[in-house]
């Protein structure tokens, strides 16, 4: 059987992960897995060639989009690009895999659009932006000014939260991840 398509976007601060891994680690029911995405940065660590992320050459990359190869792509900075390969997709699809994007809002609506109603697209909303300010500030991970730069950020991206099949406001973790299950067992019925 034919797996299908999840796609998770929100702003940065928004829990967004948190309830992903959630749904990865305490639902297997769900045969959920990650589409693994093509980068062309090097390999951190011990991060592995088709485990973590396919490593491209620049060169490689601008190739494969030339060739139309990518659902979505972002060149984050000049010649470090990040994207989703189709043929990647359809592989862990063919092998009836429910494929989970945690992207952005632009990649999750492309990807939306280009699978139409095998995809649910999912946008997880902050209660507020005040409520944003404080999670991002009690991560203590960014100073003020990145900060500032996240929440201008995130003003953007929650006016693209309509173009989602539906908005999820995580102004509870537990009830937002009981309503992300009933979502996905509704869809994936």
């Amino acid at each position: 059987m034919q797996g299908r398509l999840l796609i998770f976007s929100a702003p940065s601060g928004s829990g967004k992960s948190t309830i992903v891994q959630y749904l990865m680690q305490e639902h297997p029911e769900f045969n959920l897995a990650f589409s693994i995405s093509a980068t062309s940065r090097p390999p951190r660590g011990k991060e592995q060639d088709g485990v973590e992320y396919f490593f491209l050459s620049p060169e490689e990359f601008k190739k494969k989009i030339g060739d139309n190869e990518f659902l979505e792509y972002e060149e984050v900075y000049q010649n470090r690009f990040y994207g989703t390969l189709k043929s990647q997709v359809e592989r862990q699809l063919a092998a009836g895999q429910n494929v989970v994007f945690d992207v952005d809002v632009k990649g999750g609506c492309n990807i939306k659009q280009f699978y139409g109603n095998r995809a649910l697209s999912i946008f997880i909303q902050p209660p507020s932006v005040d409520e944003l300010r404080r999670r991002l500030v009690s991560r203590a991970t960014d100073d003020a000014e990145q900060i500032e730069r996240r929440l201008a950020k995130a003003e953007e991206e929650m006016s693209y939260a309509p173009r989602f099949d539906k908005i999820l406001v995580n102004d509870d973790l537990e009830t937002a991840k009981a309503e992300a299950v009933t979502l996905l067992n509704d869809f994936l019925k």
